[in-house]
């Protein structure tokens, strides 16, 4: 007998861990505030084995994806201005949209004064680390050594070798054929691994929920809380708001389609805080589900998930219009300007560099004359935040991707009109044999 039943897809039992994760800690917190064993065993026990794994089992991946996808994407562009042309068109973009969010950002913060309520303790210390200068970034973006890069996870160095080895493949005749059907049997590998990791999506983002939820320390937003609301309503407006009006006016496509199409890659990014973990999602959704060809989306989402950083870049710009007001430091026009193309600029700067945004920051302060230290008043949140403004970087990565490939006309309308595609060939199906096979 037929029956109307739906399987629960991806992106709805990542929805369900996340709540059961929130609600999971939010209980054992009520009713096991100060246990030693619930810290031991639970929060640095269970939850943490079982979210790093899945971050590992992520990050594991990023590098083969990269690597594979943008050797296969390049392997196809055998004319050099094309390749230029692709490059520019994306990192015109990238550079477009964070200056946007700079802009949206340190309004924001100049109207609704975050930092002027004088009820916010300034005797706090943040030891800065030094970002990289511009001679270095420049030196440092081409390896000395490729394996290590690999290694190392050095983003920008891995893209400069693969597009430069890409090249050279599509160059030298039928034996780069042969090494091109290699790589593009990896790259169909190395997607199929991706849905087997995926599957465990739902265990992973309940991990991490969960002990977030056990972890952060309440009592920290009550000082920052008009800052939180500040920076956390920029982001919604940037990543709701901006990118869609973009994407209409530079392609005409819709951004409800678009929206919803986000969800999976969003959640995951929400969940990991990390634009490179997200990567492998956010590849098979723009090929599957977006409809962007491998040569565009190969080179496009790497590329973003390296500098594209609209998302810090609104928690710099409200951040130091915060520090500002909050140690009575005025701030003028230029300094405004200054914080835009400064921010702007290290966002390719600071790349490859942990702690990226506090980091860039640290930065953007000392720019504009004032203390870094005010850095430790805004750290209580930032892992809140981070996780949002993750989720707005990915948003910004893939509008990037579906404007450049529309342009690029490596792009399938009908992919991205059918709201079901990808779906059957994609996740939905694959996860769900995959599960099986585990």
């Amino acid at each position: 007998m037929p029956t109307n039943t739906r399987k629960l897809g991806l992106t709805g039992k990542i929805l369900i861990a996340m709540c059961l994760g929130i609600i999971f800690g939010f209980i054992v917190r009520y009713f096991a505030p100060e246990s030693q064993f619930v810290n031991d065993y639970v929060t640095d026990g269970v939850l943490n084995v079982v979210g790093t794994i899945f971050v590992n089992c992520l990050k594991m991946l990023v590098v083969p994806l990269v690597f594979v996808s943008l050797v296969c994407g390049t392997c196809s562009l055998s004319d050099p201005s094309k390749l230029g042309k692709l490059g520019g068109k994306t990192l015109a973009f990238y550079l477009f949209t964070t200056a946007i969010a700079l802009t949206i950002a340190i309004s924001a913060a100049v109207l609704f004064q975050p930092g002027d309520s004088g009820q916010l303790t300034t005797n706090l210390s943040y030891d800065a680390k030094e970002a990289p200068g511009l001679a270095d970034v420049l030196i440092g973006m081409v390896p000395t050594n490729p394996i290590k890069a690999m290694t190392d996870g050095n983003m920008l160095q891995i893209i400069i070798f693969a597009v430069i080895f890409g090249f050279a493949v599509s160059h030298i005749g039928e034996r780069g054929r042969r090494v091109a059907s290699l790589f593009e049997d990896l790259n169909e590998v190395i997607m199929k691994v991706v849905t087997l990791v995926m599957s465990l999506a739902p265990y992973g983002v309940f991990a991490l929920i969960a002990k977030l939820t056990l972890t952060l320390g309440m009592d920290k937003l009550e000082g920052v809380v008009k800052y939180f609301g500040l920076v956390l309503a920029v982001l919604i407006f940037h990543g709701m708001v901006v990118y869609p009006v973009l994407l209409k006016l530079f392609s005409g496509l819709s951004p409800l389609m678009f929206i919803r199409k986000m969800r999976d890659v969003q959640l995951f990014a929400f969940s990991t805080a990390s634009s490179n973990a997200t990567l492998p999602v956010t590849m098979e959704t723009a090929e599957h589900r977006m409809g962007v060809n491998n040569r565009v989306a190969s080179f496009t989402l790497p590329l973003g998930a390296t500098i594209n950083m609209d998302g810090t870049a609104i928690m710099q710009g409200v951040a130091t219009v915060f520090i500002a007001q909050v140690y009575n430091v005025p701030l003028g026009i230029t300094d405004y300007v200054s914080v835009v193309i400064t921010a702007t600029l290290a966002s390719i700067g600071t790349a490859g560099v942990p702690g990226v945004g506090l980091i860039m920051l640290a930065m953007v302060l000392k720019q504009v004359g004032l203390p870094v230290e005010g850095i430790a008043m805004i750290i209580g949140v930032d892992r809140l935040l981070d996780m949002v403004r993750t989720a707005v970087n990915v948003t910004g990565d893939m509008v990037a991707t579906v404007i450049v490939g529309k342009s690029e006309k490596d792009f399938n309308i009908e992919i991205f009109n059918d709201s079901e595609a990808g779906k059957t060939k994609g996740l939905d199906e694959q996860l769900s044999n995959a599960t099986k096979q585990l």
